[in-house]
């Protein structure tokens, strides 16, 4: 039992203070909303306290890279707002969605603490939602519209689905920032046991992930109509003209946060799945 508690429970706890501590902050500067500080409470908790400094390092290069590119060139984003779900402040949907696997993840870890896999796959896992996030935020600022990934087609900027060469590259390098911090912090490998395969396995986990979003925000994602502004957008019930918005393509169910926990689920199946083959 005393055992238990040094190895488990305080470290639990000091990674619960941390982790309140984290969503204070991100509330106070305007990255979460009150739900969201929360949610980042409980899923940050448990991987700051059940996972350390090295599952610690991969979810914060996640969410202060993201909400400093949420800040980039606000302005300019703000044409092409409408048209996303919600708005820069995190809820706590968004924040389970983005970090929800990672709890589950660090739950594993610490049930099968000599396995890798549970590490692959979270490496993998914030590769993808932080290529996606980096996708969304630089790619709305391509010079050149985005193309539907499925036909090719020319969409608005913002549109569910629609990519560009710079939207790309932000995917590619996004996943590459939490490969080499995952390689860098890699708590069971050493160098000479494949630290460059599990940089190119959550990479490529974290490109898949973002281009699997894609191609569920352009096929199955729900997108609505509004009527006054003439606009598709992923906002329901309203739009943020005040308008109802009503169904036009997409299963209803499928909202934008679950769009994100499935890029986070197949960025942590491909790294896993690369990383058992090589």
């Amino acid at each position: 039992m005393e055992q238990l508690f040094t190895t488990l429970l305080i470290p639990l706890f000091i990674g619960f203070l941390l982790g309140g501590l984290v969503g204070y902050l991100a509330l106070r500067a305007g990255a979460l909303s009150s739900s969201g500080a929360w949610a980042a409470a409980l899923s940050g908790g448990l991987i700051f306290g059940l996972g350390r400094l090295p599952w610690a390092v991969l979810l914060l290069l996640f969410f202060v890279s993201s909400s400093l590119l949420s800040r980039l060139f606000r302005q300019r984003k703000i044409a092409v707002s409408e048209k996303f779900s919600k708005g820069s402040q995190r809820d706590w949907g968004q924040v389970f969605a983005n970090g929800g696997l990672g709890a589950l993840l660090v739950i594993a870890h610490v049930l099968y603490p000599a396995q890798t896999w549970p590490w692959i796959a979270f490496a993998g896992a914030m590769a993808a939602v932080n290529a996606d996030t980096w996708a969304t935020e630089l790619g709305v600022l391509s010079p050149s519209p985005p193309r539907l990934i499925t036909s090719g087609k020319i969409v608005e900027q913002g549109t569910s689905g629609g990519i560009s060469l710079l939207g790309t590259s932000a995917t590619l390098l996004g996943s590459l920032l939490i490969a080499l911090g995952a390689a860098l912090f890699d708590p069971l490998l050493s160098p000479a046991t494949g630290l460059g395969i599990l940089i190119f396995a959550a990479t490529l986990g974290g490109v898949a992930g973002s281009l699997f979003d894609s191609l569920l925000g352009a096929t199955s994602q729900a997108i609505y109509f509004c009527s006054h502004c003439q606009k598709e957008t992923e906002r329901y019930p309203l739009h943020v003209c005040g308008t109802k918005t009503s169904l036009v393509r997409g299963w209803g169910w499928l909202n934008n946060d679950l769009v994100n926990f499935a890029c986070s689920l197949v960025g942590a199946l491909v790294a896993v799945g690369v990383w058992l083959v090589l």
